[in-house]
């Protein structure tokens, strides 16, 4: 059923890297569309620096940079026009399907998700669309949410928990923050000391 002025996931384009999420992929198809070419590799260079910040491990690969601007190569489908900064001619051997994350360890800044929301991610990438994966979709956001809030990991909004869960379910699952409602979550006092001597001081 297509109702006007409703955007529904169903109806969207298939994201080709779920990981930098759908407005990066806007960018690109504005970035496209410009007239200009000047301004088409200025809007380039901007949206490579955010893609960094969507995947900040990245930096942590030798050759990162050229990582970034093949990715932007395979997003734009070869369509974005300029004069690129690195050789991105091999860009196309690349899979199309986004690269599997890194497995959540103790020492990558994931710890305060634990191994129960690990193992929810794992459940939801092989689940059939459907009642039984939206419930425990919205079982597992909630989970997410909690664990930020009661480990003060600093930014907890609605958006970081649709970002981190389409990130780790390899793009199966994207919240639409228009219709979702997270459960109302206020952390005791108590239950925030408890987070915090779970951390291990540098």
């Amino acid at each position: 059923m297509n109702i006007p002025g409703l955007d529904y996931n169903t109806q969207r384009r298939t994201l080709l890297m779920p990981e930098y999420g759908r407005e990066i992929h806007k960018m690109i198809d504005h970035a496209v569309s410009l007239d200009d070419r000047g301004e088409r590799l200025r809007c380039a260079k901007t949206i490579v620096r955010l893609m960094e910040t969507k995947v900040p491990q990245i930096r942590e690969n030798a050759g990162y940079q050229q990582t970034l601007w093949d990715h932007l190569y395979l997003m734009s489908d070869g369509r974005l026009d300029i004069d690129w900064p690195y050789d991105v001619s091999q860009a196309e051997h690349i899979h199309a399907k986004p690269q599997p994350m890194p497995r959540p360890v103790a020492n990558n800044g994931l710890r305060h998700y634990g191994r129960l929301v690990q193992e929810l991610w794992e459940q939801l990438k092989v689940m059939p669309a459907g009642p039984e994966r939206d419930a425990l979709t919205r079982h597992t956001a909630n989970q997410m949410k909690r664990d930020l809030v009661l480990w003060g990991h600093g930014s907890y909004d609605d958006e970081k928990v649709a970002d981190d869960l389409a990130r780790f379910t390899d793009g199966k699952i994207q919240l639409d923050l228009q219709h979702f409602s997270f459960e109302r979550f206020v952390p005791t006092e108590e239950m925030v000391n408890t987070g915090k001597k779970g951390k291990k001081k540098k």
